[in-house]
């Protein structure tokens, strides 16, 4: 199934709930905006393209459910907020939103922020499916490619980002290895990157997050290519991590490439503006059950980290592939 998608029978959002990955593949239902809102911040929905479509559908619940205007402001401001770092969440809320404004009754808001939902969702798996054909030009037969935390099918609605543009270069008949790094501290590229890719048959090595640069120097990995959370004036917000693969990258020749959907660009604002989540303490200190550091430690534990463009040798976006120094060119206009 999608990674997120709507039960018209029983009016609830369903989604794999990749918290419990690889060692259980299970469904959540989420019936109200709460448990959305819940889920999304447990990370069983995660990902900024998924985000959108939570957002978007988080929009019909509240539509369903909201007792007054002011609940339902509420709600959908909770819902946007709910991941601050990621601008996909935000706009899914805003476009089911302006839908749902165009119905005077409750099934009419209902049936606009469903429709509104279920096109954002569709476009992200074809933009997807087009950014994976533009950016598989870029990998060539035998590369061995270094990707960060998680940009496959988990990530979106279907099919992927990075992982898409991989998906797409082994669909055209290329031999393509991924090393997965494990993606500290919930190990994004452990649990969900390397499951998916185990899924379809294309051969991943899993390291530690610190292993890239001596993976680098020996000249093992050809190239680099990640998601994105959000695109900005000056550069790139993705999973903590990201940025020091890319200094790493540049220092030792290998293309760094980010594949990035129109839905996350954001080129209105800088680096500057935009809040970067702090997950919990107990991220760093807690692995599973097992405690790992003392209770009384300080812990810094940033989500996102920013990679400015100039560390960047290309972003792939579903209009082709683009050099970072083109990207103002890319303004969409519909946020």
């Amino acid at each position: 199934m999608r990674t997120i998608t709507w039960d018209a029978e029983r009016a609830v959002v369903q989604l794999i709930d990749q918290s419990q990955l690889p060692a259980e593949y299970r469904i959540v239902e989420c019936a109200h905006v709460d448990e959305l809102i819940a889920a999304i911040q447990q990370l069983q929905v995660r990902g900024a393209p998924a985000l959108g479509a939570a957002g978007a559908f988080g929009v019909v619940l509240a539509c369903l459910h909201a007792r007054t205007d002011v609940e339902y402001e509420h709600q959908l401001e909770m819902l946007r907020t709910a991941r601050p770092t990621a601008v996909n969440l935000s706009y899914g809320v805003a476009r089911a939103t302006r839908a749902a404004q165009r119905g005077t009754t409750m099934e009419e808001k209902v049936s606009f922020a469903l429709e509104e939902a279920k096109r954002l969702a569709d476009e992200d798996v074809a933009a997807n499916k087009q950014l994976g054909v533009h950016g598989s030009t870029l990998l060539e037969d035998g590369d061995v490619v270094l990707t960060h935390c998680n940009a496959g099918r988990l990530a979106c609605v279907d099919w992927g980002t990075a992982l898409g543009v991989i998906r797409a270069a082994v669909e055209q008949g290329k031999r393509i290895e991924v090393i997965a790094s494990e993606t500290r501290p919930l190990n994004q590229g452990s649990r969900l990157t390397a499951w998916e890719l185990l899924e379809d048959n294309i051969p991943v090595t899993l390291i530690t997050d610190s292993m890239s640069a001596v993976m680098m120097r020996s000249g093992r990995v050809t190239k680099v290519l990640v998601g994105v959370d959000r695109v900005v004036k000056e550069g790139v917000f993705n999973k903590i991590g990201t940025y020091m693969h890319a200094v790493v990258a540049k220092a030792h020749g290998v293309p760094f490439y980010v594949a990035a959907p129109l839905s996350s660009f954001d080129l209105e604002r800088s680096s500057t503006e935009v809040e970067i989540e702090e997950r919990p303490c107990e991220e760093l200190i807690y692995c599973g059950s097992k405690q790992l550091a003392p209770l009384k430690v300080t812990v810094y534990n940033p989500a996102f980290d920013f990679t400015p463009f100039e560390l960047i040798s290309a972003l792939i976006t579903e209009r082709g592939v683009f050099r970072p120094q083109d990207v103002a060119a890319l303004r969409t206009g519909n946020r």
